[in-house]
């Protein structure tokens, strides 16, 4: 089987290094370049990753950097070392997607539609209870960061990964709003993770489009703010379906 050839970094559609690529370790780059081959089915579930001295000429790196980084992938149940069996990739049922570098390399190797549709199912059953818990916990400071993050939202109209970047911080804070450690915890790996899957279908493309998606954003945190949990939940419904119906549109054109 081919395999790619070792990366440092990623071009992105600016022409320059992809987010998040420029500082990693020998360490980091290995776990991560073997985990999205793993995600993306380069190495099938069952498939034995190369012999050691395959994967040090590939990635250059010590031997202790690269056990080290097998560990890490077998900690986040994407392989299984066995004595005298060698390094296999584990079934899918044992990949742990809750891990949020699990989960967002997932986003980056590709979402198809099964997985778009489980990600949503999982934003629906969370993301309106953290907003209902939101609407009877918020603070003052709480609805302040909300509208802070809604004011940046409306102010980027230019850069996808800006406007990404302020949409995952209202997110973030009616988790943090919730006063539920769980609910936030499990809000922010999905939120987290999402940042890379917002840009799949950007507001800022079109002027009536990123106002409707802000007014849509601002009506959650108003129903927050009022002390209305039903109708903060309905709001935020109404945000993960519309999102999830514009990007499902764009894939079916």
């Amino acid at each position: 089987m081919a395999r790619r050839a070792t990366r440092t970094s990623r071009i992105g559609h600016e022409g320059q290094p992809e987010r998040g690529d420029r500082a990693l370790s020998g360490h980091a780059q290995i776990v991560r370049t073997l985990g999205e081959d793993i995600l993306a089915g380069r190495y099938p579930p069952g498939e034995k990753l190369p012999p050691e001295p395959d994967l040090l000429d590939r990635f250059g790196v010590s031997r202790t950097s690269l056990r080290e980084a097998i560990k890490t992938l077998t900690a986040k149940g994407l392989l299984i070392v066995k004595t005298r069996v060698g390094t296999k990739v584990a079934e899918r049922v044992r990949w742990n997607l809750f891990d949020p570098e699990v989960l967002s390399w997932k986003v980056r190797t590709g979402m198809d539609a099964d997985f778009r549709r489980h990600l949503a199912e999982m934003r629906r059953a969370v993301e309106p209870a953290a907003a209902e818990l939101a609407a009877q916990h918020r603070t003052d400071d709480d609805v302040a960061a909300m509208r802070e993050a809604v004011a940046a939202m409306r102010a980027e109209t230019r850069s996808e990964y800006g406007f990404a970047r302020a949409d995952l911080g209202l997110h973030l804070a009616i988790g943090a709003a919730s006063n539920n450690p769980m609910m936030r915890s499990i809000a922010s790996v999905i939120e987290t993770a999402l940042l890379e899957a917002f840009t799949l279908s950007p507001p800022t493309r079109a002027p009536e489009l990123h106002r409707e998606t802000v007014d849509a954003h601002e009506r959650i945190v108003d129903r927050i703010e009022a002390g209305d949990g039903p109708g903060a939940a309905a709001a935020m419904l109404a945000v993960i379906d519309a999102g999830f119906r514009r990007v499902e549109s764009e894939h079916q054109a």
